[in-house]
């Protein structure tokens, strides 16, 4: 009578399940499995060893022996080789007149979808920190730089300076300018942050970095650094915010870091190779010690000690480019300088 409900069972339910008996022969299995696993008719009677290999996950054959042992059902999530995500229930087969345990029926319910959702929201959620972070770290350099312009200005009208006072006020004109060209940004990612991915857009880099030494107008020219540029493969799919961010960032850090025994020169270029734009950005700055190159794209690690910085830019950099399927390296010498590589998936 059991077998027959058994049978019963299995020809009607909807769901993908494996019946093994003691000896890790699989005796029955549903329609649907036949379908997930590629099984046929032919498959009953052989052993679950030589199933598993349509199983992505190493301790399928223990995990039944387990539950065989120990009379105790085991639940698990896996995936299959077709990168579909399950919720496996291994449940021991009672047969009640022997109280006996006679295999097991191993239960696959599809659980891709919610995977994808909760891949989804941490991405979400590692991007919304990242945004947190980018708002207060690239604003927080042009609103120093105010500061200091308001005890200049003070300065300047308290000494009678209209000459200086009013060269002041045109470059605080221009910081309010690159403050509000930020939040206007900002509040263009920020509209769009309940679709996950919907923040990217054809970006062209070349348009970027025009608008990066306009805001680094003031640092370029008092640093006396040259900079020379050849963008021969310039658009990629990308947030125009965050690849502000990441190029501002890194230019601004060439500068920071220049050596004071030569005149900074600074080197961009972009180029295609199959299906990723790669941005590189090279100086002749003090360069990084090959112990620390990758210690720099880690939170809050500075590596220089000297000036201001909370050890944030870089991090951001990386965050930003691992959330958006890029990636980003650095070769650097010290005494030589650095170059820092970008890779972007191109707008295809």
């Amino acid at each position: 009578m059991e077998n027959e409900l058994l049978e019963n069972y299995f020809e009607n339910t909807i769901i993908p399940q494996l019946y093994l008996d003691n000896d890790l022969i699989l005796r029955k299995f549903t329609p649907p499995a036949m379908k997930q696993f590629t099984l046929s008719l032919s498959d009953i009677g052989k052993s679950a060893l030589d199933l598993k290999d349509n199983i992505r996950y190493p301790t399928f054959i223990e995990n039944i022996e387990e539950v065989i042992n120990s009379r105790k059902s085991l639940e698990k999530e896996i995936q299959t080789t077709d990168m579909k995500w399950f919720q496996m229930n291994i449940l021991p087969y009672h047969i009640r007149k022997t109280n006996k345990t006679n295999g097991v029926i191993i239960t696959f319910v599809d659980i891709t979808r919610r995977i994808n959702n909760l891949k989804d929201l941490e991405k979400l959620n590692a991007d919304h920190a990242t945004f947190t972070y980018s708002v207060s770290h690239d604003i927080r350099q042009p609103l120093s730089s105010l500061t200091l312009l308001s005890e200049a200005l003070e300065d300047s009208f308290l000494n009678h300076d209209l000459e200086l006072f009013r060269t002041n006020i045109e470059v605080q004109k221009r910081c309010i300018s690159n403050i509000s060209k930020i939040i206007e940004g900002l509040a263009h990612q920020a509209k769009y942050r309940n679709e996950v991915f919907g923040n990217n857009e054809r970006v062209n880099i070349e348009d970027i970095w025009e608008d990066v030494t306009l805001a680094l107008k003031d640092e370029i020219y008092k640093s006396k650094a040259g900079i020379t540029t050849h963008f021969d493969s310039s658009e990629i799919l990308f947030s125009r915010i965050n690849l502000r961010s990441i190029v501002y960032n890194i230019l601004y850090n060439a500068i920071k870091y220049k050596d004071e025994n030569r005149t900074l020169e600074i080197y961009a270029s972009t180029e295609k190779v199959d299906d990723q734009v790669i941005l590189k950005i090279k100086d002749n700055g003090i360069g990084i010690h090959k112990k620390d190159q990758k210690r720099i794209f880690k939170e809050h690690s500075r590596v220089n000690k000297e000036g201001d910085g909370r050890g944030i830019g870089l991090y951001l950099v990386a965050t930003m480019m691992e959330n958006n399927n890029g990636s980003i390296e650095v070769e650097s010498e010290v005494g030589e300088g650095s170059t820092f590589m970008a890779y972007f998936p191109a707008q295809v």
